[in-house]
């Protein structure tokens, strides 16, 4: 009889599952509205929403009774919010997979897969993770330095001329990581502004769920035709020292696609940190003036907003390739993990008054850049632009403060990387001189 109930079970879940694949399937087809959508449950929804500079708290009460969590979908979606459990679900690269290519077999995409290192699995990331690491090292970051602080000085500078308000994201934020990412690649000058604009729409789920697939699909496709003109007259961009390096080893879909995968890690989310620090900042005069006096601080202010916005709300998802326990609740072979990070980093059980911004916490091993041999190659220069953008910025406009009211401000309501939609600032009648600080 036992047998007989478990194989009724077994053919339940498998026709429930088939059931939930094809929805889904029909709705990445035709897009829809998760913000104004019934049938999606808030619990589905909180890892996406913020309560403006912290986590929904729909997300702590799921913590508070475990570390894991069935999310109510018609497949099987388990969301993990602990931090050690989040911890032990990056790390394993034998029991979870990264490859896109799983989720079209569930049916939940149909566009083409994002490149890059995020949504592939050993051993292929592993050879192009081999290839790309040299590069990200700080020594030859370093170069970058005096280029990073000239596009700061010179959006500052622009930023003065214009009339107040002004808007710290669009003016400042959004630029400084755009150029940033086409001076890492090599873009060509003439192409950076329609390079930023094909960069925005990406991550924003406010709209029809499949905007920012389409986006990631434009994205491939312009890098591919940047990579077929540079074999032809490669610069001294990645994407050319890349293809003088290994452009034998790898094809235009893999070099297109790695540098898909630093513009995911590389722009949206700096940008993000950019203004969401500053929004932090300007609330905290403290925090403010640590930033503005004290060059020794800035690392660990650094380290501890990136901890605190984990403007990265949720890690790529992972498909279970096995049956697995995770903190004690058994996931099964096909099922879908999703790990909350703005949560894991504000685990009680790690950090005290997680809530709070305290730049002298060892903050270093948050998660904010995922964890184990999917943590991001770009974290070291992430960090590099934000310790020169923070302090030039407060220096530069020692009197700045909001030009609206905090509830007036415009946040992304439904977002995989979480943002403002704007941050409008009088800089003050008073500047000073840029002082960089690394």
């Amino acid at each position: 009889m036992r047998d007989v109930l478990q194989s009724a079970t077994d053919v339940r879940s498998r026709v429930t599952g088939w059931m939930g694949r094809r929805f889904l399937a029909h709705l990445s087809k035709t897009g829809f509205d998760l913000e104004s959508s019934w049938f999606v449950p808030s619990r589905v929804l909180a890892p996406l929403r913020r309560n403006g500079l912290d986590p929904v708290p729909e997300l702590a009460r799921m913590q508070a009774h475990g570390p894991v969590t069935r999310l109510p979908l018609p497949v099987t979606v388990w969301l993990v919010t602990g931090y050690e459990a989040s911890k032990s679900v990056l790390v394993d690269s034998e029991s979870f997979s990264n490859d896109f290519g799983h989720l079209k077999e569930l049916g939940l995409f149909a566009d083409e897969a994002p490149g890059g290192l995020g949504f592939s699995d050993p051993p292929e990331h592993t050879r192009l993770r081999k290839v790309l690491t040299p590069e990200f090292t700080m020594r030859r970051l370093s170069r970058l330095v005096p280029r990073i602080e000239a596009i700061v000085a010179d959006q500052l500078d622009l930023m003065s001329m214009k009339d107040a308000p002004v808007d710290l994201v669009e003016d400042f934020a959004m630029r400084v990581p755009a150029l940033t990412i086409c001076e890492l690649l090599g873009v060509p000058a003439s192409e950076r502004e329609e390079f930023q604009r094909r960069s925005v729409a990406r991550f924003d789920l406010g709209g029809a769920a499949t905007a920012s697939l389409s986006a990631v699909s434009e994205s491939v496709a312009y890098f591919r035709e940047l990579v077929r003109t540079l074999r032809t007259v490669p610069n001294d961009g990645l994407l050319g020292e890349l293809i003088r390096k290994h452009g034998d080893e790898l094809d235009d879909d893999e070099l297109a696609g790695l540098a898909d995968g630093l513009l995911t890690g590389g722009f949206e989310t700096t940008a993000s940190m950019i203004s969401l620090g500053t929004l932090a900042m300007l609330r905290s005069p403290d925090l403010f003036a640590r930033v503005r006096d004290d060059d020794e601080a800035i690392g660990g202010v650094v380290d501890e907003l990136l901890r605190h916005q984990s403007v990265v709300q949720v890690a790529f998802l992972r498909i279970a390739r096995k049956d697995v326990v995770v903190a004690g609740t058994k996931v099964r072979a096909g099922d879908i993990v999703a790990c909350s990070l703005s949560q894991a980093n504000r685990d009680p059980s790690v950090y005290s008054s997680p809530d709070e911004i305290r730049p002298e916490r060892a903050a270093g091993q948050h998660l904010a850049f995922g964890h184990g041999a999917h943590r991001c190659i770009g974290a070291e220069l992430a960090k590099m632009e934000l310790r020169i953008a923070y302090p030039a910025l407060v220096r530069r406009f020692p009197e700045m403060r909001l030009a609206v009211e905090p509830g007036a401000l415009s946040f992304r309501r439904l977002s995989i990387v979480y943002g403002l939609h704007s941050l409008p600032i009088h800089l003050g009648s008073h500047t000073s001189p840029i002082r960089p600080v690394l």
